[in-house]
């Protein structure tokens, strides 16, 4: 039985190794692993989110709500909108993303994803028959080419994705970029990434009411610790929020998903130190890592950051080998367009856990 030809010609999304896998292929203790290399949060989930799933799981012999309100509503106004301009997946923002290419990609549509950047983007949307188009990165300069946004843009363009904090550099876009792009472009969806949003302390939320044309992503999976629960979404002017709601699968939101996610939200102590000290936690890598002369370490807006390595001598599959030896899990971009083989990516942990790493670092480049 032979696949769809566009299944065929795909390669595979390449994710961070897991605890279980590093543990098994160098013979460690799972429990003793300190892993940087899928950009969660390290410090655990709201106690509230815990006990709310506690008390669910009696109740998941019954389908989830299809109609999500009360959570529309605490994502409303954690994000200073309106209900209808939100919609909520399942499968962390990545569901999102397919909804969104379901809604509004047509076969032979080209879509724009400046480089390197978060590829599962492209990996979904080809899916529907899309091309993507590659734009750069100012890698010099560690910002958006917005120049090679505008000059990729044809009659087929149907979306650009703007990351923001963008994975892997760590980068902010200029709000101001964003509306040029917009605005010169009001037949494209700009989609913009806010992933990271809170650890950058900037959003772009407001552009939704001033452009019909941006829309923008967002995950649970991150600051709010629910990466386990897979909960993701988006904003958006309420006409294209309607538009996805009659694609969008009804029961993607497992009650277990839905309750996290909920008592998260209405936990604003956990929210704001949770922030806090994935922001500590950045400075403090950022600070101990660029005093190794042989690193090139990207200052970052997010919850983690790149790292050049090639004056180490090392490529990136390398090191991060020499890494898992001895109990660290970093990401290796090699896989990521745009990169060579000298560049790897770490997420925060906690600053015990940091303080480890350092010293781990130090050991295997001596």
């Amino acid at each position: 039985m032979k696949p769809r030809a566009i299944v065929s010609e795909m390669d595979s999304y390449v994710p961070g190794k897991s605890q279980d896998e590093i543990a098994s292929e160098f013979n460690l203790n799972k429990d003793e692993i300190i892993k940087l290399g899928s950009n969660e949060n390290p410090f655990g989930p709201s106690t509230k989110a815990i006990e709310a799933i506690e008390n669910e799981c009696k109740n998941i012999n019954r389908y989830p709500e299809s109609v999500l309100n009360e959570l529309q509503q605490e994502l409303a106004n954690y994000s200073g909108v309106k209900q209808s301009q939100i919609i909520i997946g399942g499968d962390g923002a990545d569901e999102i993303i397919d909804v969104l290419a379901k809604t509004f990609i047509n076969e032979g549509d080209e879509f724009i994803v400046p480089l390197p950047s978060y590829m599962y983007y492209e990996y979904l949307l080809q899916q529907y028959g899309a091309r993507p188009v590659y734009a750069e990165w100012n890698m010099n300069e560690n910002k958006l080419d917005i120049d090679s946004v505008l000059n990729s843009i044809t009659d087929k363009t149907k979306m650009i994705f703007l990351c923001t904090p963008n994975n892997p550099t760590g980068t902010l876009i200029d709000k101001k970029d964003i509306k040029d792009i917009a605005s010169k472009n009001p037949d494209v969806l700009i989609v913009v990434d806010e992933a990271y949003f809170e650890y950058a302390e900037v959003t772009n939320k407001d552009l939704i009411n001033e452009f019909d044309n941006i829309f923008i992503i967002r995950t649970m999976s991150k600051v709010m610790g629910l990466a386990g629960m897979r909960t993701g979404y988006g904003l958006a002017c309420s006409e294209i929020i309607e538009y996805m709601h009659r694609i969008k699968p009804v029961f993607s939101l497992t009650r277990l998903s839905y309750v996290a996610a909920l008592n998260t939200l209405r936990d604003k102590d956990y929210i704001e130190t949770s922030i806090e000290k994935g922001i500590e936690s950045r400075e403090y890598l950022y600070n101990e890592l660029s005093k190794i002369d042989s690193l090139n370490v990207f200052p970052s807006k997010s919850n983690f950051m790149l790292i050049g390595i090639k004056d180490t001598g090392f490529t990136a599959s390398e090191f991060a080998v020499e890494l898992m030896k001895k109990g660290v899990i970093v990401r290796d971009c090699t896989s990521f367009k745009g990169l060579d083989e000298y560049w790897i990516r770490i997420s925060i942990c906690t600053l015990e856990e940091d303080k480890k790493f350092i010293e781990i670092v130090k050991e295997v480049l001596s």
